[in-house]
């Protein structure tokens, strides 16, 4: 086969090339007698045969693959590989120039792949178990790797691929694919992290984000109509701004990122989450992401600070101050409980002998916060809001229980569970899911 001549789809992680490779040399080789290419015989060839079976099976096993193993693997490759083509496709499923007929050499290759027959294979080299890679049943339950979402549109590609015709359409199939889901980490996963390792700064999928919506959100909907307008002007790539959402506790500030992120990741929105103690990593994070053409959301969930922590600084000067203009493509998104972020005492106003410039200390501390230019006020529910809270809740969970008795019951429990709030009522709800002998419609 001729998989040593690709030109644009050429690298691969190590160990997902290192399969690749192994195959294509079958292809070539199998035939070939103990004198030829790399003079192994034909048990050498089974024993790498059956190798490569063994990590198909382990690859459905960490990825929840399921069908033709060798077709879903071969996808997976494609939908990963980040390079010119695909990244100036995803978004928007367009790109111009040469870079086409190069794409369409590697696309004919891959065609050869996909149509490969492996019977004379297996037969020749007496392996009887390839069909385990053909026909291959997984589990319900998605694997590590992936998310059964993420999972099932990889292997529908797969299948896709098997009916196109010409390398042509496989081509405009894949484009397709950039277009509507994107390549690589960002395109196929809602959410992510940024750790350190050895690689340095990574920025990391969350495999497993929770399934909030806007909708779920009971009340509040000047706050929500504020964000959705924001976020939408965000996506669709009109002005806007950076967004703090402060108030008090419970009140529905990070389901709300969480619900936005749901709710516009099919218009290119992403969402990475950032901890106060990686401030000094964004100027590296914002360097990975500002060319790509999604929208990225930089969260931060409660953010605060003490007198004697400074971390805010890196902060400043990212969202408003640096050399460098933040990209069109960043936004800054962070949720409190505090108004101005920064702890603020009567000190900072008042006459003491610590500070010379008393002024010069408040201005400070309240520099960060009015580098947000949308700020939305999450106030706790009075008693009958709770209430209504709560009934709601408990409607969409189908508890079967007198009203009367319901919001007794929730009074009880919000007076010993934190007070009023959307979480202490949920809270509630789930504490009546889980009792023993509860009711439910």
């Amino acid at each position: 086969m001729r998989e040593q001549e690709l030109i644009v789809y050429k690298e691969f992680q190590k160990e997902e090339g290192r399969l690749l490779h192994d195959m294509s040399w079958l292809m070539e080789h199998y035939k070939d007698d103990a004198t030829a290419g790399e003079g192994k015989t034909r048990q050498e060839k089974a024993a790498l045969l059956y190798g490569c079976i063994h990590r198909m099976l382990e690859m459905a096993g960490n990825h929840g693959f399921y069908g033709n193993l060798w077709h879903c693997y071969l996808a997976n490759l494609l939908v990963n590989n980040e390079n010119s083509y695909s990244m100036a496709c995803e978004v928007t499923g367009r790109a111009t120039g040469t870079v086409n007929r190069a794409v369409l050499h590697d696309i004919a290759i891959f065609k050869e792949l996909f149509d490969y027959d492996f019977s004379d294979m297996v037969k020749t080299l007496s392996v009887d178990v390839f069909e385990l890679v053909t026909d291959y049943t997984g589990s319900d339950d998605a694997g590590r790797v992936y998310n059964s979402r993420i999972r099932d549109r990889i292997c529908s590609l797969a299948v896709q691929f098997t009916k196109d015709r010409t390398p042509e359409e496989m081509k405009d199939t894949l484009t397709g694919f950039y277009k509507e889901y994107g390549v690589g980490k960002f395109g196929l996963h809602k959410a992510f992290r940024v750790e350190r390792g050895e690689k340095g700064v990574e920025i990391v999928p969350i495999r497993k984000i929770a399934h909030v919506y806007l909708e779920d959100l009971v009340g509040y909907e000047i706050p929500k109509q504020k964000l959705i307008e924001n976020t939408e002007a965000f996506v669709e790539g009109r002005k806007a701004n950076n967004c703090l959402l402060f108030g008090d506790a419970g009140t529905g500030k990070s389901s709300s990122i969480k619900g936005i992120a749901n709710a516009y990741y099919e218009k290119g929105l992403r969402i990475i989450e950032l901890y106060k103690h990686q401030f000094q990593d964004l100027n590296e994070v914002i360097g990975q992401i500002k060319n790509r053409n999604y929208k990225f959301i930089i969260y931060m969930d409660d953010l605060s600070f003490e007198d004697f922590e400074t971390e805010y600084k890196y902060l400043k000067a990212v969202i408003e101050g640096g050399l460098e203009q933040k990209p069109p493509n960043v936004l800054i998104y962070a949720t409190s409980n505090r108004r101005h972020l920064i702890r603020e005492k009567f000190s900072d106003k008042g006459e003491g002998r610590d500070d010379l410039h008393k002024g010069d200390t408040v201005q400070e501390k309240l520099s960060l916060a009015s580098r947000f230019g949308v700020t939305i006020f999450f106030a706790a529910p009075d008693k009958k809001e709770f209430q209504t809270i709560v009934r709601e809740l408990a409607k969409r969970h189908g508890v079967a229980m007198p009203q009367e008795e319901l919001l007794l019951e929730a009074n009880k429990w919000e007076l010993s569970h934190g007070g009023l709030s959307g979480r202490c009522a949920q809270q509630f709800i789930d504490y009546l899911l889980g009792r023993k002998g509860n009711t439910c419609q």
